[in-house]
């Protein structure tokens, strides 16, 4: 077939590119799910904020009423105890003193006292009081004697609270109260103890008197410029509708702004507290998470689509160029009709040539047959992907001794001798992480290196974890049965204790090598940490490290001691190290890191001279840290 009649064919097949299939498709899909999912999330997300702000907002109301009842509460019931001492028949002047100065430490808010006593009022200040705020004492004479007609009003019954901040340039207020007998009281107090609890990030309070006068509020310029919001609607509505003890919530309009606001008239009836929380805001985090997600989302597409199309320009070179390689492998000079299975570029290939060369590209770049075979079936996808995997490291004590002594017992023997022998123990310490869920990436020497919830995985990063230290565990329990079955004099069967270190985090685990050959593994931080960590092992007399974020995955799965910190370069702080000892549940075995040092013939270091920096893993005796 020549190449005219080539193209014709191309474009009798090919009536939409696979660029502009995956365009499309992704586009779509990105629109669709991102769109759903912040419309969807801002909307539920939405009510429950909305319903949270309403419960907070009146549970805040009654904490504050509650509050502000027991300060008025217990400045009323110890200011009737006192006048009740006082004007007892048997009372003298020194009892008056005492009883004063004993309402005075009692309540050390209060600044000053108005009373009858023996058919004529009389004040008692605090001296205290005005001499830590530097007050003069005879404003208070003063304030009586001008506002003697609220005395008056308390007199026939009624229960005020003013505002007499302005008056004494300090936050006081005035509460007149009567008491049995056609007789009231005065108190001058601070509420400090309310000012406090007065406020909040979004929530804003404040208690109102009768008149609408502000007694507290968040913004002392409010209390101290006498402020009164009697002309506000929602004030209006609030004195027209509360009853003393009610705790209500509504949404208001106020100067076309919305708000929540709970409000309760406390028992006396002669305040009221307000607790409000402006609508809009407390939609204000959803709004901005609803923006950032529409600019990723238009982001997500942007770099999906270049993305993508690049990628598709490649993928379409690459099945043209097989497409002319299946004709040769055809036979050449045979002209073979291929009947398309679609309408793009990979209609050029049959079925069973794709199957064919896929797996012969595939199993020609692993070692690992699982994986290879999970990369076939499109589980392993090409490129990488992050994971939050468990990474291990183990190696052989002493490995480069243990060679020189098979070279020169063995001579040119040694080679098979020492390959059979680390076949061997491979075998086992593979057949512990296979058991476990986990993947072998790679002999390195003596080393292993293999990972937990990267291919596969148990379900969580917890239990990949789990897994890991689990077949560390099995592995020590191997090495010791290999040891105990040893020759004792044999040099081609020497003993063997391996150190092991496993750290977890988030890795990027994919396909990596060259074009002829590949191999899936895992790189990044973590996997570096677990390196160190392994190697860590012989200065501080472990066989198994862990690191603490494997710690913190499967510290109540297994009995650990933790280990003097190690200095790791680009990390701020020292970090953390553990020994593993044994699982939690076993009742056989060590329990302690002595145990397993005994166990494994170990001889156990002096930590208290030895520093450790993992990051050019030398180990310093004798210095201080």
């Amino acid at each position: 077939m020549n190449k005219q009649n080539k193209n014709r064919l191309s474009d009798k097949i090919i009536k939409f590119s696979i660029g502009a299939k995956l365009v499309t498709i992704i586009t779509i899909l990105v629109l669709i799910s991102l769109g759903a999912i912040t419309f969807l999330v801002s909307y539920m997300v939405s009510q429950d904020l909305e319903v949270s702000a309403y419960k907070n907002n009146i549970e805040i109301n009654q904490r504050f009423v509650s509050e502000a009842e027991n300060t008025i509460e217990n400045i009323r019931s110890n200011s009737k105890v006192l006048v009740q001492i006082i004007n007892t028949p048997a009372a003298t002047s020194e009892l008056l003193e005492q009883a004063v100065g004993f309402y005075f430490e009692q309540n050390s808010q209060v600044a000053a006292i108005f009373f009858p006593s023996g058919g004529r009022e009389i004040f008692r200040v605090n001296n205290n009081f005005f001499r830590e705020k530097d007050l003069d004492v005879s404003l208070v004479n003063s304030y009586y004697r001008e506002n003697n007609s609220y005395y008056q009003r308390a007199i026939r019954g009624e229960s005020i609270i003013q505002n007499v901040s302005y008056y004494f340039s300090t936050h006081l207020l005035a509460l007149f109260f009567p008491v049995q007998g056609g007789k009231a009281i005065s108190v001058l107090f601070s509420p400090e103890n309310l000012d406090n609890n007065f406020s909040s990030r979004l929530n804003e309070s404040c208690l109102i008197n009768n008149d609408g006068d502000i007694l507290i509020h968040p913004q002392f310029e409010h209390v101290m410029g006498r402020a009164n919001i009697s002309n506000r609607e929602y004030v209006k509505q609030i004195r027209k509708n509360s009853l003393p003890g009610t705790n209500m919530q509504k949404l208001f309009e106020d100067e076309g702004v919305k708000y929540f606001i709970a409000y309760t008239k406390l028992k006396d009836g002669s305040t009221i507290a307000i607790t409000m929380i402006e609508y809009k805001k407390i939609f204000q985090g959803i709004e901005a998470t609803t923006r950032r997600n529409i600019y990723l989302t238009v982001a997500v597409v942007f770099l999906s689509i270049l993305f993508i199309w690049f990628f598709s320009k490649t993928i379409s070179t690459a099945l043209k160029a097989l497409s002319n390689a299946a004709r040769k492998i055809e036979g050449g000079n045979f002209e073979i009709e291929l009947t398309p299975k679609s309408h793009d570029e990979i209609g050029y290939l049959t079925t069973s040539f794709q199957r064919m060369s896929k797996a012969l590209s595939i199993f020609g770049r692993f070692t690992n047959r699982e994986i290879a075979i999970k990369a076939m079936r499109g589980e392993i996808k090409p490129g990488g992907l992050p994971k939050h995997a468990t990474i291990f490291f183990s190696d052989i004590r002493g490995f480069t001794e243990k060679s020189e002594v098979f070279t020169n017992e063995f001579g040119k023997e040694a080679s098979d001798k020492i390959v059979f022998w680390l076949n061997n123990y491979f075998t086992k310490m593979v057949n512990c992480v296979e058991k476990t869920n986990g993947v072998v990436d790679k002999y390195i020497g003596d080393a292993v290196m293999a990972h937990w919830g990267t291919a596969y995985s148990a379900g969580s990063p917890a239990k990949d974890a789990f897994n890991g230290v689990k077949a560390a565990l099995m592995m020590r329990k191997e090495i010791v049965a290999l040891n105990r079955r040893r020759r004792p004099h044999d040099p081609g069967d020497p003993p063997i204790i391996i150190g092991c270190g496993l750290n977890s985090g988030i890795v990027t685990a994919g396909q990596i090598g060259s074009d002829i050959r590949m191999e899936y593994t895992v790189i990044g931080d973590p996997v570096n940490l677990a390196s160190r960590i392994e190697a860590l092992n012989k200065p501080l007399g472990t066989d198994i490290l862990i690191s603490e974020s494997t710690w913190n995955l499967v510290k109540y799965f297994f009995i650990t001691e933790e280990m003097p910190p190690v200095s790791v370069k680009g990390k701020e702080k020292p970090v953390r190290i553990f020994a593993v000892v044994n699982h939690v549940s076993v009742t056989s075995g060590p329990r302690t890191l002595a145990q397993v040092r005994e166990l494994l013939g170990i001889k156990p270091p002096d930590l208290s001279k030895v520093n450790v920096n993992a990051d050019e893993k030398k180990y310093k005796i004798g210095a201080s840290e």
